[in-house]
């Protein structure tokens, strides 16, 4: 878990990488957080590092790098068009790219893989990874990731009851939802994005 100024410092490098293609120096984000100690920017960036969020690189100038991001810029694959799920139309390219460390990551994020058929009428196979975003509360239809008693961890939608209770709902038409007394239950993160590699 990062603190709020551990989150503004990855915020600023994310944003710096984005605009000028390398990695700002400790001199450049104390500047940007408006703090004078490069020693709490180290302490920052440390943290970020921990949290597994960018790379740094011994004795490189501006040795730090976006987790998944080439020395040379950003992640990114070009957008070449869009195509129909139903009827084939042709895939017309545009000429613009998706920066993937800002589609999956962020602060709090992490991943899991997949196992088990319990969410595939939601499209989540056996084998994907998930993106995950750690938080401790989940929204009614969130996917979640729910810890019950303290011991097993799952990978269901939920639902808050009137009574208090939870109830987390598997999709799949051959799986029963399960209602659990809310001291069972303790979320751990919602789902926000998820990854399928066909090779």
């Amino acid at each position: 878990m990062l603190s709020r100024r551990e989150e503004d410092a990855y915020r600023f490098i994310r944003d710096f990488i984005a605009r000028h293609g390398h990695a700002p120096l400790l001199e450049e984000i104390a500047l940007g957080l408006g703090i004078r100690s490069k020693g709490t920017v180290h302490r920052y960036v440390q943290a970020i590092a921990r949290a597994g969020l960018i790379e740094l690189v011994p004795g490189r100038h501006r040795g730090m790098r976006l987790r998944g991001q080439t020395p040379g810029g950003k992640a990114t694959l070009p957008l070449l068009g869009r195509i129909a799920a139903g009827q084939p139309i042709a895939a017309i390219p545009d000429q613009e790219e998706i920066d993937l460390s800002e589609f999956f990551m962020g602060p709090n994020r992490f991943v899991l893989k997949v196992q088990g058929d319990s969410m595939i009428d939601a499209g989540i196979l056996d084998g994907d990874m998930v993106v995950v975003e750690q938080r401790p509360r989940a929204g009614n239809g969130d996917i979640v990731v729910a810890l019950l008693d303290n011991e097993e961890a799952t990978l269901k939608y939920i639902r808050h009851n009137r009574d208090g209770s939870i109830t987390l709902i598997p999709a799949n038409a051959a799986l029963r939802p399960i209602t659990y007394a809310p001291e069972r239950i303790r979320i751990q993160g919602v789902v926000v994005g998820q990854m399928r590699s066909y090779r």
